[in-house]
């Protein structure tokens, strides 16, 4: 059972937030995981202005995904930050190269689930996960969003991301602040949840 992880990150929060998921997932048995990045679309100068690079240094090292490593696994699990509510171009990129894969009918029947991060409370993550999720649509995937009877979604007591459609993280703007604790649990079971599930589909 083949779980890929993958993700577009600019200022490191959604690595941090996929390598939780990536340890999730390898948490169910017989789960094989791993994590891939995006192509990234913006200049050395452009991410420097942006104070951006370091960041970037910091998972360089994550390989770039390409459009088989889609059709390899049984299960896929998306990571993006919100620009505006919607994902960012990076990620819209590498989606916009899956056509062929989709008039196979490649990715029918795998599991897809989406994580997202965002300046604010309110800054876009729920239409950013649901408007990702019509591509998973079109591909004939089987989507995972997280039950509520996980109760890291429902606390009242602190800021937090996570939400029925996928979890999420309110990092501010540029590098900000890291996820927080409850943020990481919550997509660390988001990747074990969608490993379960692709097991039991799988049958394995």
């Amino acid at each position: 059972m083949k779980i890929n992880v993958i993700f577009y990150s600019l200022y490191g929060h959604i690595y941090q937030m996929a390598e939780a998921a990536a340890a999730g997932a390898r948490e169910v048995e017989g789960a094989e995981v791993e994590l891939f990045q995006v192509q990234e679309t913006f200049t050395e100068e452009i991410l420097e202005k942006m104070g951006a690079t370091e960041a970037k240094r910091s998972f360089a090292h994550i390989p770039v995904a390409t459009v088989d490593k889609l059709a390899e696994a049984d299960g896929i699990i998306f990571g993006v930050p919100t620009r505006f509510g919607m994902i960012p171009s990076q990620m819209q990129a590498f989606i916009d190269r899956t056509g062929g894969l989709w008039s196979k009918g490649g990715l029918v029947n795998k599991v897809g689930s989406i994580f997202t991060s965002a300046a604010t409370q309110h800054g876009g993550q729920e239409s950013t996960i649901l408007g990702f999720s019509t591509v998973l649509f079109h591909h004939g995937m089987v989507i995972v969003g997280i039950p509520y009877t996980y109760p890291g979604i429902s606390v009242q007591d602190e800021v937090s991301g996570g939400g029925p459609y996928g979890a999420s993280a309110v990092v501010g703007n540029g590098v900000g602040r890291p996820p927080t604790k409850n943020e990481l649990d919550i997509v660390r079971f988001q990747g074990k949840h969608v490993a379960e599930i692709t097991r039991k589909l799988v049958g394995e």
